[in-house]
């Protein structure tokens, strides 16, 4: 789908989330400033969580409890991360799972063990010339899994 301005970009979010449970894995991939946190801030928002979304970058992880009963926002930042699972051991993250929707920032080859059951979300910048396009952006959205193969599970997207 196509996503033209960062407001959308936290539209998208605010419906993925309620598509979300706890236990849900997602992975989110984009080249620097594509989108990546701009769409967490809006899952964040959907799902009624505390405190200000912001990227992860330094922190490595932050938990934003839910606000409404629902599940807690985990919001992992791999980026800095070279290792595989192994070095993200130490964030607990198949702690955190089971009770939390999980969302990992440059998590490709690194978390996927994590669950059989995952979201797969891409963010490329449209192609184009610059001052129309720039903050236009191409997003994809694969379910991974028995959780998304039912028909229609991502249909509301």
């Amino acid at each position: 789908m196509t996503v033209d301005s960062p407001e959308a970009m936290q539209g998208l979010g605010r419906t993925l989330a309620g598509l979300l449970r706890p236990g849900d894995l997602v992975l989110l991939t984009g080249e620097l400033g594509a989108g990546k946190t701009t769409l967490t801030r809006g899952l964040g928002e959907g799902l009624g969580v505390r405190g200000a979304v912001t990227s992860p970058t330094f922190v490595i992880a932050r938990v934003h409890p839910s606000l409404s009963g629902g599940p807690a926002l985990v919001h992992v930042d791999a980026y800095r991360l070279g290792g595989g699972l192994d070095e993200m051991e130490d964030l607990d993250l198949d702690v955190s799972l089971p009770e939390s929707v999980v969302v990992v920032e440059w998590g490709d080859g690194k978390v996927e063990e994590l669950s059989d059951d995952r979201l797969h979300v891409v963010i490329a910048r449209a192609v184009g010339h610059e001052e129309v396009l720039d903050d236009v952006r191409e997003v994809s959205v694969r379910g991974i899994g028995g959780r998304w193969a039912a028909p229609g599970a991502l249909a509301a997207l």
